[in-house]
């Protein structure tokens, strides 16, 4: 991703761009575009599931268009969804909408607001040594624990290093693993010829002469970052992606101290360490080149200008054919381009490739390597006699040969000034040089076939055979054999061969070391226990055990918070296949119980329909009630509202109106017996007893004595 586009997208807001806007996989919603480079564009995008700002990449159609490429960018995207470190871009989700008719794979990562470290190499380049350092440590620590994981980069640059504003924490996150690719069975480099993708800036020598890729690729680059931080150039240029390519391959780093006086001799050890043309010479991948950095930091605090023995320790060995050369790391006299070398490599065609050709110098470029027979190189030139003109004496042929200048090695020999001889002597020499010549170009045919083919053997093939079997096959071809990274098979049993690097049939030295990789069997992965998480903790769990998140469904628990796991699907314990979806059930909290107002109703139907929905019921008390009949509700707390299950409603319930027993009042005189019942709460009426005298006593009552009525009942008494 080129960083040039940052700003040029964010004054567009994406205008014109038919992504922007539109719902990819029904979930995240495309703003504007904030890198494009040479494989994908990011976008600014907000996943509308979870309510976050994320990024999507998405590839460029003529790549996304490619199944195989899609494949692999699937496969290495699930791979870099498993690093799990504070300086690696978080990858969430990857998918392929075809909504609009058209593969758009993307992939979903975290947002990091901010700039690159190519803003920064921009603006604050060269830089002193120890800011360089600490840029870059946070770089090599994601590179080492990619590569305890199994990953290289491949792509490692400026662009890829995303430095988050001060307002995030200035973070620094490697990012962009899309050329990155897991160590498996999958060939590793393509002896034979392929293409080649990266930034020529920063590919290693060993990538552009034979595809080869392994951790220390990823080292030589981080090198070539920390050149460019201490001095604000890159040490390779040329006038086309090709001439630096082949620049890497043919000339040395420069120490940095030779374009900014005053660096510490161990900070250029450093550099040309991690950058030797040998990759046999730099730190064998990011966790030693790690070791290393912080060693040199150490020496920048103690405030050492020269330190010798870390300096000794760091620069790579020398041969002797690089002291011959010069010093290691500083080659200032550069060779000359070979022009016929530029048969080996050839530019892909953007348009072929897919890849975008924005301009920059560090887009991303496709390199096709074409392999060029033994044969076609040249044969050397025979030295070309001088022609002899005059006598020479015997005495005088050693002094001149003796005296005669010594052609430089790997030079044509210099003429020399005529002698004379005589006839014979000239019919002589000449058959002999001849034979001579005939004799170098013999022996240098016969160099160059046993160095390029006769040294070599096949790598016989062991497939399908158990790592015994195909040790002992192996050895019995006079090769050594060494166990590789295991990978998954889905149709080879566990324990056996499903590849060799070499691969079966491809050239390997004599006594060379074939890497047996062995299957795991069929890749399952077993859903994780989720209850208890959040539904971001449950995405990211699922994403570390490469399934699929589906989707999210509510549910009421009486005993999981809400927003929590309840209970995934298929459920926890479950083996699948990778890639298989996986569902969650979220807790929506206590479910509520709305409660309505049971006064003046029936207490006995009120506790039903209470305990009906899971609500406890309790009499406060009862009390006599003169309008509420006996067992309804006199009143109720609460009276209505929501509760949640297990919640008491309580009640008052009533007696009916209170009873009072009627006094005997026979024989008593009506005024006493009126204070009497009007005393206990009565009504008293009077009336005439059948036989009246007019006497004024009473004679009976109605009701009578002994019966219980309601307090304030009207008791009649009949006079006699």
């Amino acid at each position: 991703m080129e960083p040039s586009e940052h700003a040029r997208a964010a004054a567009s807001g994406g205008s014109g761009d038919p992504l922007v806007g539109r719902l990819l996989d029904g979930r995240y919603r495309i703003g504007p575009r904030v890198a494009r480079g040479g494989m994908a564009s990011v976008y600014e995008a907000t996943d509308t599931r979870l309510d976050r700002t994320v990024a999507v990449k998405v590839m460029h159609p003529g790549l996304g268009d490619d199944r195989e490429f899609a494949e692999r960018f699937v496969r290495e995207a699930r791979a870099a969804a498993r690093l799990n470190h504070p300086h690696v871009v978080g990858v969430y989700d990857q998918g392929d909408d075809t909504s609009d008719g058209q593969d758009t794979v993307f992939l979903v990562m975290e947002y990091v607001p901010g700039h690159t470290l190519r803003d920064v190499i921009r603006k604050e380049a060269p830089m002193p040594p120890a800011r360089a350092l600490a840029l870059l440590e946070p770089v090599v620590s994601a590179l080492a624990a990619a590569h305890r994981a199994g990953l290289i980069h491949r792509d490692v640059k400026p662009e890829n290093v995303l430095i988050a504003d001060e307002a995030h924490g200035s973070r620094v996150k490697v990012a962009d693993f899309g050329l990155a690719k897991a160590v498996s069975a999958d060939t590793q480099h393509t002896a034979t010829g392929g293409v080649l993708i990266g930034t020529v800036s920063y590919l290693a020598p060993e990538l552009v002469v034979d595809g080869r890729a392994d951790a220390r690729a990823d080292v030589y680059a981080a090198g070539v970052v920390l050149y460019e931080l201490l001095t604000g150039s890159k040490p390779h240029e040329g006038e086309s992606p090709i001439q630096v390519a082949y620049r890497h391959v043919h000339h040395d780093v420069p120490m940095p101290s030779a374009v900014q006086p005053g660096i510490p001799d161990y900070v250029d050890a450093l550099v040309a360490r991690a950058t030797s043309r040998d990759r046999e010479h730099r730190a064998a991948d990011a966790g030693v080149l790690l070791h290393q950095l912080h060693r040199v930091e150490q020496a920048l605090r103690d405030g050492l200008a020269s330190d010798p023995d870390l300096t000794s320790d760091l620069l790579p060995r020398r041969t002797p054919e690089a002291d011959d050369a010069g010093p290691v790391g500083n080659d200032t006299t550069p060779e000359p381009f070979d022009a016929g070398a530029l048969a080996l490599l050839t530019e892909v065609d953007p348009r072929d490739s897919g890849l975008v050709d924005d301009g920059s110098p560090d887009r991303t470029t496709a390199l096709e390597r074409h392999l060029v027979p033994t044969s076609a190189a040249p044969a050397p030139t025979a030295p070309e006699p001088a022609p002899v003109t005059e006598p020479m004496t015997a005495a005088a042929r050693p002094t001149a040969a003796a005296s005669a200048p010594r052609p430089a090695p790997g030079r044509a020999p210099s003429r020399v000034a005529p002698v004379g001889t005589t006839a014979r002597r000239r019919s002589a020499k000449g058959p002999i040089l001849l034979l001579l010549a005939l004799l170098l170009v013999a022996g240098i045919g016969v160099g160059a076939y046993w160095f390029g083919w006769a040294r070599y053997t096949t790598t016989p093939a062991v497939l399908n055979l158990d790592q015994a079997a195909a040790t002992a096959e192996l050895e019995a071809a006079g090769l050594e054999v060494e166990e590789g990274e295991p990978a998954y098979s889905e149709n080879v049993a566990p324990g056996l061969v499903i590849g060799t690097d070499p691969g079966p049939g491809d050239r390997v030295l004599s006594g060379g070391t074939v890497a047996l990789v062995l299957s795991l069997g069929p890749e399952r992965y077993d859903v994780p226990a989720l209850e208890g998480s959040t539904e971001d903790q449950a995405q990211d769990a699922l994403a570390a055990t490469n399934l699929v998140f589906g989707e999210s469904r509510g549910r009421w628990s009486e005993t999981v918070p809400e927003g929590q796991v309840i209970r995934t699907s298929p459920k926890a314990g479950t083996t699948l296949k990778p890639g298989a979806v996986v569902d969650l059930v979220l807790s929506r909290g206590r479910k509520p119980i709305e409660v309505r107002d049971f006064t003046g109703k029936s207490f006995d139907d009120a506790r039903e329909a209470l305990e009906a929905r899971r609500l406890e019921v309790s009499v406060a008390g009862e009390e006599f009630s003169d309008t509420v009949p006996e067992g309804f509700v006199i009143s109720q707390d609460p009276t209505g509202g929501t509760l949640f299950r297990g919640d008491t409603v309580s009640f008052v319930v009533s007696q009916g109106p209170e009873l009072v027993e009627v006094p005997r009042v026979r024989a008593m005189g009506v005024e006493a017996a009126t204070s009497l019942l009007e005393g206990l709460g009565f009504a008293v009426e009077t009336d005439e007893a059948d036989g009246y005298l007019g006497l004024g006593f009473v004679f009976s009552s109605d009701p009578g004595s002994g019966e219980s009525v309601p307090k304030g009942s009207t008791i009649t008494l009949f006079l006699i």
